[in-house]
């Protein structure tokens, strides 16, 4: 990840035979002052190997690297978010919990030179938002073979994806990522982010992961995080959830500023949004900040859904906080119980 924490960069290397574990690699630097991570008279940061998946691009027995970034002093560098993440999800009380992860990446596929959405008239509009969801048809669904190239690359690769569907502006896609354990969610996120990059660079087209790419009475761009732990999915989880949705209403302004550049203008209230300056939440309802479905209402345990992360935010930076405010960050008897009363919330 480069230094402005949402650009990827990446070298290749030959070893001398095929590895099974990130532990069997080399440590490797590069340039961080041609990144933006390091001063040029000390310009190198050294490269740890985490996480391998197998090359859909190059094949037979070459792999994708996921690597975290260090100073030569072994101190991790201000833009390795992994590093944190790590230490949050090796707490034995998160890992007594199993946080399960299902993220929802959206994105947005731009016509190169122009940067305006694929398949809109070059400076126009496309018809209003409608026809444009889960559609099929050449003047409904723009960027379908970018799609499913993503979707068999990022299954090559051994990632653990688990669907796609165009979304509701069109030229905007989604594909889900998940359930994911731990740590292992952000690392599959930020590779098959890595995938498609590549894989838009083949076909000619732009990636944006911008949260509102267009202006005007269009849907944003979000990352929603679907979310529960061991205790969630128990009898007697929903109450469990509810604790997790109390303590995430407490700590709001502190997720908000970790959930992504760009948010204020896609968290309004409109286009199935809540507004960034309040907290809420509901069953089945998408214009809250926590969504809660109907099968977990109905059967008493299950997960909640995060839609608050921009389509830009770090997976790591997400997942960790999300583990740590409701597993291991505990609130006053007296906050919780003011915010108990705020939000109607029997716990």
């Amino acid at each position: 990840v480069g230094g402005s924490g949402i650009d990827l960069r990446s070298k290749s290397r030959t070893i001398s035979k095929p590895v099974e574990d990130p532990s069997e690699l080399p440590k490797w630097n590069y340039d961080g002052s041609s990144t933006g991570q390091a001063p040029g008279e000390d310009s190198e940061v050294i490269l740890y190997p985490q996480a391998i998946f197998k090359d859909p691009f190059r094949g037979g027995n070459n792999i994708l690297v996921i690597c975290d970034t260090y100073t030569p002093a072994g101190e991790p560098i201000p833009t390795n978010k992994r590093h944190r993440a790590a230490q949050v999800f090796s707490d034995p009380k998160v890992v007594d919990q199993v946080p399960w992860f299902g993220i929802e990446q959206e994105y947005t596929l731009l016509q190169r030179d122009v940067n305006w959405p694929l398949g809109w008239p070059v400076g126009g509009y496309p018809g209003p938002q409608g026809p444009y969801y889960c559609a099929v048809g050449s003047d409904k669904s723009f960027g379908r073979d970018i799609s499913d190239a993503h979707y068999k690359a990022c299954l090559y690769a051994g990632i653990n994806i688990s669907g796609t569907n165009g979304e509701v502006m069109p030229g905007q896609w989604e594909y889900q990522v998940g359930p994911s354990v731990g740590i292992e969610a952000g690392d599959h996120i930020w590779i098959s982010r890595y995938i498609l990059e590549r894989i838009t660079e083949q076909a000619g087209v732009v990636l944006t992961l911008d949260p509102k790419p267009i202006q005007g009475d269009w849907n944003g761009a979000g990352c929603h995080t679907n979310y529960s732990t061991k205790s969630m999915r128990e009898d007697g989880g929903f109450e469990v959830i509810k604790k997790a949705i109390l303590n995430l209403s407490l700590r709001h302004d502190l997720h908000i500023s970790a959930y992504g550049e760009g948010n204020e203008r896609r968290l309004t209230g409109l286009h199935e949004t809540a507004s960034i300056d309040s907290f809420s939440w509901g069953v089945a309802n998408r214009g809250c900040s926590i969504r809660v479905g109907r099968d977990t209402e109905a059967n008493g345990k299950g997960y909640l859904e995060d839609r608050r992360p921009a389509s830009n935010m770090d997976p790591y930076i997400v997942t960790s906080l999300l583990a740590e405010t409701t597993i291991l960050w505990e609130p006053t008897l007296e906050a919780e119980a003011l915010a108990a009363k705020k939000l109607a919330l029997k716990v």
